[in-house]
């Protein structure tokens, strides 16, 4: 038997905050400095933007790392974020995540028309996110309710490692049966996002606006001057650039094109690991 190289796309494996639902990414990061808060530690939204992308534990974890937090931790405790305080910090987390990821389920405009376009070419719909199996639950749930059913989802507890390891992607694959993961894109709006597409052997897309890295509201990107929206594609674009994703577009909306440019590499006889 011979290897060979698939022709066409068989799946598209998107992220959910900041890709397809809340745009700018702000139920994670708000919860955040929320739960950091309860503890008497104030972390600013930036600065809960950092590591975004990764598992919510490992997020905190990150976070407790950083000097600048470790230093307002032990100013309030008398010493240095531990294990256990990552433990308490998260199960802190969780309830109100839980409890509010709903007020930040809204689809970003334009993601059911695509997720459309890409079913009417024969794709199916994987997904990956960082936030566990609890929250997703709720997450699924309202989103169904507004139209988006999704075939495939892993959350990052759901797997023994969690972004930028490739594992929930390739859980993705193996559940929707696709032939090679050449024939799958990976879509996502951060870096360990792009990482585990990339880890997976599968075509990434990164979104440089609907998410993490600009971080505003829908209608305070629309606000934005063509002058200000190229200057932040310049800046976001090199933010992406260590990850190398293999292509960068503003929003999801900007996506089928990508799809049929793939497709077009594939038959050339491209390879997602060889750019």
């Amino acid at each position: 038997m011979r290897y060979q190289l698939p022709t066409r796309l068989q799946a598209a494996i998107l992220d959910w905050a900041g890709t397809v639902v809340d745009f700018g990414s702000f139920a994670p990061t708000k919860i955040f400095v929320e739960a950091f808060g309860s503890f008497g530690i104030e972390v600013s939204l930036e600065e809960a933007r950092g590591p975004m992308g990764i598992g919510k534990r490992d997020h905190i974890r990150t976070l407790c790392c950083q000097p600048s937090i470790a230093e307002r931790f032990h100013h309030r405790f008398g010493r240095s974020p531990n294990d256990n305080d990552v433990n308490e910090i998260y199960n802190r987390f969780m309830p109100l995540q839980v409890a509010k990821v709903a007020e930040y389920s809204t689809l970003i405009p334009g993601a059911l028309d695509t997720i459309a376009e890409l079913r009417k070419v024969g794709l199916k719909i994987g997904t990956t996110s960082g936030y566990p199996k609890e929250v997703m639950q709720k997450l699924t749930a309202e989103a169904a309710a507004i139209g988006y059913l999704p075939d495939y989802t892993v959350a990052t507890d759901e797997v023994p490692k969690g972004r930028p390891s490739p594992a929930q992607a390739l859980a993705n694959a193996i559940a929707l049966e696709v032939d090679d993961v050449a024939a799958c894109v990976k879509v996502d709006d951060t870096p360990p996002g792009i990482i585990e597409g990339r880890s997976a052997g599968m075509w990434t897309v990164a979104l440089r606006f609907s998410g993490n890295f600009l971080g505003l509201t829908w209608g305070d990107y629309c606000a934005l001057s063509s002058d200000q929206l190229n200057s932040e594609r310049q800046r976001i674009d090199q933010l992406f650039a260590p990850s190398n994703p293999h292509y960068i577009i503003d929003t999801i909306a900007e996506l089928p094109p990508i799809i049929v440019e793939i497709n077009a590499r594939l038959t050339r006889g491209e390879h997602p690991a060889q750019h």
